[in-house]
């Protein structure tokens, strides 16, 4: 058996091994290990001029992790309701947990940004539960895509941009101010696409609710 066959036969021979979930449940985990990092860098024998490389690994790891599971799952037919579920708020989980840690240390974020993406998905995602309750199902918008790209991508800029800092070439004030106009784009954006989805499902919204 090559090693092509053998890794499909492995992934896809049953239910007790579904690397999918396994991938998306290991993207939650990151989370927590991002967030302890970024605090307690010293206490855990990181430097400052490595802190940047090592969060940028977890979150290209968190990233590739979120593309995979989707390949999988595709590609070995392991597409499930739970996994439907799972994926989205390990998205949401990952990048909350990661906005909320800037709020904190060196980042130092305005807490406003992380409170505007917190209500966006909760009103968005109560939103489809209450409707799929009434039997309409509100389809996914390719604003809320680019939103989400948006905010991966403002992650990376700011961990990119810890490194000059880290290496005295930027100061403190620079790397907040910055970052805080980017994630303010990203939450404005959060914001626009919010409304352009409840104005494009109204017809559906007001359905469910009557």
């Amino acid at each position: 058996m090559t090693g092509n066959k053998y890794f499909k036969w492995l992934v896809g021979r049953g239910k007790p091994f579904q690397l999918p979930l396994i991938l998306t449940t290991g993207r939650m985990l990151i989370s927590p290990i991002f967030f302890l990092f970024y605090l307690k860098h010293q206490a855990l024998g990181i430097s400052l001029k490595m802190l940047p490389c090592v969060l940028l690994c977890l979150f290209v790891l968190a990233e590739c992790s979120d593309f995979l599971d989707g390949y999988f799952a595709r590609k070995f037919g392991q597409v499930t309701n739970l996994g439907k579920i799972l994926d989205p708020m390990a998205d949401s989980v990952t990048r909350i947990t990661i906005f909320l840690t800037f709020t904190q240390g060196i980042v130092n974020l305005p807490l406003i940004f992380l409170f505007i993406f917190i209500y966006r998905d909760s009103m968005i995602s109560t939103l489809r539960t209450l409707c799929a309750m009434k039997g309409v199902l509100l389809s996914a918008r390719m604003s809320g895509k680019v939103k989400a790209v948006m905010q991966a991508l403002s992650i990376l800029f700011i961990l990119v941009l810890m490194i000059p800092y880290a290496w005295g070439k930027i100061s403190l004030n620079q790397l907040r101010i910055t970052a805080a106009c980017i994630v303010a784009i990203t939450a404005i954006y959060a914001l626009i696409s919010a409304g352009e989805y409840i104005y494009t499902n109204r017809s559906y919204i007001k359905k469910a609710w009557r």
